[in-house]
C-alpha cells in the first residue's frame, strides 16, 4: 500500500516545522551556571534597565532581548600603600591583599550589570584597586596608630564598612582582607612593640619572684604548722601524764586517808572494849567511865591529827598539780602567741612583696613614660636645631653673598680709580687717603675737643728749654701729641702731596731758628 506523496507533505512539513520551532526555543533558553550571571538586557520590562539571574535559567525572547555573562571568580589585587596619614598625623605603610568579587545580592548585581558588563577581568581589578586605595586611605585616617596596630578587628570593621560601600556602587563586594604588615616611618610601632616586651619581661619576672616568695613562704609556714603541732601533741601528753599521776597521786590519798580512819575506828573500838572490862573488872563503874572519857579524847586527837595530814597532802597534791597545769598552759600560750607572730610575719612579708611588686611596676611604667617624653624631646630639640643651623647657615651664606658683592664693587671701583691715574697705583692710593683726611682730621680734634682748661698756671722765667718760652713749649708739646697725619699715612706706605704741607720736625724747628737769628 503506497501514501499519497500529497499527504506524506502535509504531514512532514508541519512536523519539521515544529521540531525547528522546538529546537529554536530550545536554544533560546539559557541555564545560568552556579558560578556566573546572565544579565539579561533589552526590553526587560518595568523601570530595571537589566534583569540578573544567578541559578536556575531565564528564556530570551529573540530580537528585542539579549544576554550577557559575568563570571562570579574572586578577583585579587595587591595594595602596596604607603605613607598614609593616620589620625596621630604618623605616617604608615600597609601593604595588604584584597580579594573581592561580583556580589549576588539583587540590588548590587544590578549595579555590576551597568557598571561591568563587557570590562575585562584586568579592567575591573583597575577600578577596584583606585577604589579601595583611596577609602583605605580613608580608614586610616580615622583610626590612631595604636588601634590600626592593635586592635585589628576594629581596623579590618573600618576597612569593610569604608571599601565594601564604594565598591558596592559599581557591583563588587569584598570577600577577604590580609593586612601583611604595619610599619610606620618614625618608628613609633617598634617602639610600642619594645615597650610592651619589656612590660611583659618584666611582669615575668616579677611573677616568678613573686612565686619563689610564695614557695618559701609556703615552706615556712609548713614547718612552722608542724613545729607548733609537734609541740601542741608533746604539751597534750605532759598534760595527760600530770593528770594521771594527779589521779594516782588523789587516789592513792584518799585509799591511804581510809585506811587510817578504819584503823583509828578499830583502835578505838578495841581500846573501848579492852576499857570497859578493866573499868568492870579492876576500877569500877566511874574509873571506866573516867578511862572512857581520856580514851576517847586522846582518839578523837588522834582522828584529828590523821585528818589534818591527809588535808595537808591533799593540799600539796593540789599545789603541785595547779603549778604543773600552769606551766602547762604557760607553754602552750607560749607557742600560740609565737605561732601567731610567725603567721603575722608571713603576712607582712607578703603585702611587703605586694607593696614591691606594685611599686616596680609603677616605676617601670614610669621610666618608660619618661623613656618615651625623653624621645620624642630629643626628636624634638634635634629638629628645632637642624632648623636653627639650617636658618644661620643661610644667613652667613647671604651675609657672605652681601660682602662678596660689596669687594667685588670695591674692586671694580679699585681698578677703574687706576685706570684713571694712568696705572699708578700710588696715585690712586693717594686719591684715597685725600678722601679720608677729613675723618682723620676729625679724629684729631675729637681728641682735644672734651679737654678742659678751668685754669692753667705757668711758672714762666722767660727761658724755655731750647729756646722759646715754657708756654710755647707746653703748647707745641700738646700739639705733638696728637697723631700726626703724615705720620699716619706714611705708616700706611703713602706719601700725601706736597700741597697738604708737611709738618716741621724738632730739628727743622731749631735749624729755621738759627738762619733767622744770622739773618737778624
Amino acid at each position: 500500500m503506497f501514501l499519497d506523496p500529497g499527504f506524506m507533505a502535509f504531514i512532514v512539513v508541519p512536523a519539521l516545522i515544529l521540531v525547528a520551532a522546538l529546537i529554536f526555543v530550545a536554544n533560546q533558553y539559557k541555564r545560568c551556571p552556579s558560578n556566573k550571571i546572565i544579565v539579561v538586557y533589552g526590553k526587560t520590562g518595568g523601570t530595571s534597565t537589566a534583569k540578573c539571574v544567578h541559578g536556575g535559567g531565564t528564556f530570551i525572547i529573540p530580537l528585542i532581548q539579549d544576554y550577557g555573562v559575568l563570571s562570579l571568580e574572586p578577583m585579587t589585587t595587591d595594595i602596596d600603600l604607603r605613607g598614609a596619614l593616620s589620625k596621630g598625623n604618623i605616617r604608615v605603610a600597609v601593604p595588604s591583599t584584597f580579594t573581592f568579587g561580583i556580589s549576588t545580592k539583587d540590588s548590587i548585581m544590578i549595579n555590576a550589570a551597568e557598571r561591568l558588563l563587557g570590562l575585562s577581568k584586568p579592567d575591573i581589578i583597575v577600578q577596584a584597586s583606585d577604589i579601595i586605595l583611596g577609602q583605605l586611605r580613608l580608614a586610616i585616617a580615622t583610626l590612631t596608630i595604636e588601634e590600626i596596630n592593635q586592635d585589628r578587628e576594629k581596623f579590618l570593621e573600618q576597612i569593610n564598612a569604608n571599601v565594601n560601600t564604594e565598591l558596592n556602587k559599581i557591583g563588587l563586594e569584598i570577600i577577604n582582607v590580609n593586612i601583611k604588615d604595619i610599619t610606620d616611618e618614625s618608628g613609633y610601632i617598634d617602639a610600642i612593640g619594645k615597650k610592651a616586651a619589656a612590660e611583659a619581661i618584666n611582669k615575668a619576672k616579677v611573677e616568678v619572684a613573686q612565686q619563689e616568695k610564695l614557695g618559701a613562704v609556703g615552706e615556712a609556714e609548713a614547718n612552722r604548722e608542724k613545729e607548733v603541732q609537734v609541740a601542741e601533741q608533746t604539751a597534750q601528753t605532759e598534760i595527760g601524764k600530770t593528770n594521771a599521776e594527779k589521779e594516782q597521786r588523789v587516789q592513792t590519798a584518799n585509799i591511804n586517808s581510809s585506811a587510817v580512819i578504819g584503823e583509828a575506828e578499830a583502835n578505838k573500838i578495841k581500846e573501848v572494849e579492852v576499857a570497859e572490862q578493866m573499868a568492870q573488872t579492876a576500877i569500877g563503874k566511874t574509873s571506866a567511865m573516867k578511862e572512857q572519857r581520856i580514851q576517847t579524847a586522846n582518839l578523837e586527837a588522834q582522828a584529828v591529827e590523821g585528818e589534818n595530814i591527809s588535808k595537808a597532802n591533799i593540799a600539796e597534791y593540789n599545789a603541785t598539780l595547779a603549778v604543773k597545769q600552769a606551766d602547762a598552759y604557760r607553754e602552750g600560750e607560749v607557742a600560740k602567741a609565737n605561732a601567731q607572730r610567725d603567721v603575722l610575719l608571713a603576712q607582712k612579708e607578703q603585702e611587703e612583696a605586694k607593696l614591691k611588686k606594685e611599686e616596680l611596676a609603677r616605676q617601670e611604667v614610669e621610666k618608660l613614660k619618661i623613656q618615651v617624653e625623653a624621645d620624642a624631646e630629643a626628636e624634638r630639640q634635634r629638629r628645632i636645631a637642624l632648623g636653627e643651623a639650617d636658618a644661620i647657615k643661610a644667613k652667613y651664606f647671604a651675609e657672605a653673598e652681601g660682602v662678596r658683592a660689596v669687594l667685588e664693587a670695591k674692586a671694580k671701583g679699585y681698578e677703574e680709580l687706576v685706570k684713571i691715574s694712568n696705572n699708578k697705583p700710588e696715585i690712586a692710593t693717594s686719591f684715597l687717603m685725600i678722601e679720608k683726611i677729613e675723618d682723620i682730621v676729625g679724629k684729631q680734634v675729637e681728641a682735644i675737643k672734651n679737654i678742659k682748661f678751668d685754669k692753667i698756671t705757668v711758672w714762666d722765667g722767660g727761658a724755655g728749654s731750647k729756646g722759646g718760652s715754657t708756654t710755647a713749649n707746653f703748647m707745641r708739646d700738646l700739639i705733638k701729641a696728637l697723631p700726626a697725619m703724615h705720620d699716619l699715612a706714611g705708616q700706611a706706605g703713602v706719601e700725601l702731596p706736597a700741597i697738604l704741607g708737611k709738618v716741621a720736625s724738632q730739628e727743622d724747628i731749631e735749624e729755621e731758628t738759627v738762619s733767622k737769628k744770622a739773618e737778624k
